[in-house]
């Protein structure tokens, strides 16, 4: 039997494209795990999906995974990952995804890991707490690097 568990999620990029980071809080049980990242060039979708990514690469074992994401893009990439692998990675269009590599990395580690996902999407900035608590994660990744420079 697979371990049921959530993965909140959310990215943020200053412009488009820009630094951007990511956060996704894992949640099992009472436990939580939070995932944070930055890049220093990428895209808004590229964060978003980088961080449900990141957050499948913390398992070690074959999970049930509910991604809350205020993300179209990631919701609807989710239910379509699998056909754009059988067609190529080719969008009925015959064009690639966008984000190819970063789809492919989701495909792989979800198979490889032997997880099953689903999606709930949550409007953004509607006041779900977890929500707000990634987005404030994924902002701070792109203030704190950005203080280094």
């Amino acid at each position: 039997m697979k371990l049921k568990l959530i993965i909140n999620t959310d990215g943020a990029c200053k412009g488009n494209p820009g630094p951007g980071g990511y956060a996704a809080i894992l949640q099992y049980r009472e436990k939580e795990l939070e995932v944070v990242g930055f890049d220093p060039d990428t895209t808004n979708n590229g964060m978003e999906l980088k961080a449900v990514i990141e957050a499948i690469r913390k398992l070690n074992k074959p999970c049930d995974i509910l991604v809350k994401s205020d993300s179209y893009y990631v919701c609807t990439g989710i239910v379509n990952v699998s056909k754009w692998e059988k067609n190529g990675w080719k969008l009925a269009s015959g064009a690639a995804p966008k984000n190819l590599e970063l789809w492919k990395e989701f495909q792989l580690l979800t198979n490889k890991g032997g997880h099953t996902v689903h999606y709930q999407y949550i409007k953004g900035h509607s006041g779900d707490p977890m929500n707000e608590r990634c987005d404030r994660l994924a902002k701070a990744q792109i203030e704190l690097h950005l203080k280094g420079e």
